[in-house]
């Protein structure tokens, strides 16, 4: 998909772009930091169709769930490419040893050369969390490595 982009003076940027069904739509940027989804008319681009105003949380938020599936379109990718590559989900249960704490407290990578991909909690999906990010129970973990170290990281949620 090819995406035009186009300063606004005194109002941001707009990333315009059309689908593959020719739908035509663009994303408003303001410096404020609200970011506005429009689509267009496909007869008269000057027309538009419909406009959704979204704050920046509210961004980040559909960001998440269009990312959510592209991530995991590519770690299936990735895992049927790699032969010995496995992704694996752990949920953080209410008595591990890792449930509010950080992350980074569990040191998998280095413990086991796995690394954590993304955590998903409730409907929002953290990916790439980094390790300041403090797990809670109920938390599904996804990991990526090899056999071995996915168990070795299910270790050590359960058992520490």
């Amino acid at each position: 998909m090819e995406v035009e982009r186009t300063a606004l003076p005194g109002i941001g940027l707009r990333h315009e772009f059309r689908t593959a069904r020719g739908q035509h739509a663009a994303v408003i940027s303001h410096h404020n930091g609200r970011r506005d989804l429009v689509v267009y008319d496909p007869r008269d681009p000057d027309t538009t169709l419909a406009a959704l105003a979204l704050t920046n949380e509210e961004a980040n938020g559909v960001a998440e769930l269009l990312g959510t599936a592209r991530l995991v379109e590519r770690l299936a990718d990735l895992q049927r490419q790699v032969t010995g590559l496995v992704t694996v989900q752990i949920q953080v249960a209410e008595g591990s040893p890792y449930a509010g704490r950080f992350m980074g407290d569990a040191r998998v990578r280095t413990r086991t050369g796995a690394s954590i991909v993304a955590i998903v909690r409730d409907a929002e999906v953290v990916a790439s969390p980094g390790p300041d990010t403090r797990l809670r129970s109920g938390d599904l973990v996804v990991i990526v490595g090899t056999a071995d170290g996915t168990a070795g990281a299910a270790e050590i949620f359960t058992r520490g």
